[in-house]
């Protein structure tokens, strides 16, 4: 099915034009919205403007959500924060991370956790990533480890996962603390766990854009009591400094009802998306990272592994060949398909490209990071929440881009 097919107004003189260049755009109205238009949020929003509850400091939502997220993870202690850049700096200083000490972490990865590190007084490590899964390479960590190296983060993005067994193996045998940074992937399995609880802390996000969405917000969740003591030793001046409100506990709770729900939907998408863009080429997806198995390359990879990973998919991560695409720049393609209405977006900048080398240890040159930084695309999550159609008006605009003309 071709653009023109979606827009029956779109010209055959114009189908092949990319909008940016001057044609008709595959998806007028631009990307989905987010947050959805749910009803059960806005009832949690008139319950708690009728009950009040939504401006005292000690209400019902936050400690019903606290309470499901521990069911949910299995924890014992769970700790609500403004925002998940604020869970993971208080994870370090839960776990006495200061002056003098290392952390490693992917050098690519969100610039809160690098800036995190610094923020308790810490020196980042940066380790190199996967050049098939864009995860943080464990087979790095030994090369990575000195006298002064005392945890280390393992963020999951963009569909990938880090191989955590591996990273909890290495972390036990030389007594490092582990940070499982889950903000884009609540509710996924990493390797039979629920993602967040291989480490000794856990992190959540509930930011504007994340899969559990309360425009700011995060958690943290450790079965350790003392380390939520020495975060609460941190947190606490006469009132708690890191607040989730109760109206933005309220809006959560009958998201995290659904969440099952639509990462199983965002799944079956993500499969049927893949293998409509079997016939472009240019795009390599990330893979989960299997300690046992070699991952495949192809499009079409098993999203549920005979290890029971289930990723997340806050963004779908593809490696970026320019060449399949007439020479378009990874940001040059990521502007047509904006202007497309298609919501398909330049990665993070690699931690190493941006920082001071003052203010990191490297293990290497890091070039799958440095690769990273030029030739990584993300699809961010709400396409994959609609239909077939949806998914087809991304393919059909990937598709102008292959055969697009200079304007």
């Amino acid at each position: 099915m071709s653009a023109a097919d979606h827009n029956p107004i779109m010209s055959n003189e114009t189908e092949n034009i990319l909008a940016i260049n001057g044609g008709r755009a595959v998806r007028p109205e631009g990307p989905p919205a987010w947050p959805l238009s749910d009803p059960a949020i806005e009832t949690a929003l008139t319950g708690a403007f009728a009950d009040g509850s939504w401006g005292k400091y000690h209400g019902p939502h936050c400690k019903a959500l606290s309470e499901r997220l521990a069911e949910m993870h299995s924890q014992e202690h769970v700790l609500l924060t403004c925002s998940g850049t604020a869970a993971v700096e208080l994870a370090l200083r839960g776990l006495r991370i200061g002056d003098g000490d290392e952390v490693i972490l992917s050098a690519y990865d969100f610039e809160g956790n690098f800036k995190n590190v610094l923020a308790v007084g810490a020196r980042p490590v940066l380790v190199d990533i996967d050049p098939l899964t864009g995860q943080l390479d464990v087979t790095q960590l030994e090369s990575a480890r000195s006298p002064q190296t005392k945890a280390i983060i393992a963020s999951h993005l963009h569909g990938g996962v880090v191989d955590m067994p591996a990273v909890r193996a290495f972390a036990d045998q030389y007594q490092l603390a582990v940070i499982d940074d889950a903000a884009q992937m609540p509710g996924a399995t990493i390797h039979g766990r629920i993602a967040g609880t291989w480490g000794d802390i856990g992190i959540l996000s509930f930011g504007g854009s994340k899969l559990l969405t309360a425009g700011r917000g995060g958690a943290l969740f450790t079965n350790d009591a003392a380390i939520v003591q020495r975060i609460r030793l941190h947190t606490f001046r006469g009132n708690d400094s890191f607040p989730l409100s109760e109206l933005q506990a309220a809006v959560l709770l009958p998201q995290l009802e659904r969440l099952t729900e639509r990462n199983q939907q965002r799944t079956k998408n993500v499969r049927s998306l893949l293998a409509l863009l079997q016939g472009i080429n240019g795009l390599s997806s990330f893979v989960p990272s299997s300690a046992c198995s070699q991952p495949m390359i192809s499009l079409d990879f098993p999203i549920v592994s005979t290890h029971a990973t289930q990723p997340g998919f806050y963004k779908l991560g593809f490696w970026y060949d320019a060449a399949q695409f007439g020479g378009l720049s990874r940001d040059q393609l990521a502007c047509a398909m904006r202007a497309e209405g298609i919501a398909l977006d330049p990665g993070f900048r690699a931690l190493h490209l941006t920082h001071s080398k003052s203010r990191y240890r490297a293990v290497n040159d890091l070039p799958n990071a440095t690769r990273a930084d030029s030739s990584l695309l993300v699809l961010h999550h709400p396409v994959l929440l609609g239909g077939e159609s949806d998914l087809k008006q991304l393919v059909d605009a990937l598709t102008k881009a292959t055969v697009h003309e200079p304007a």
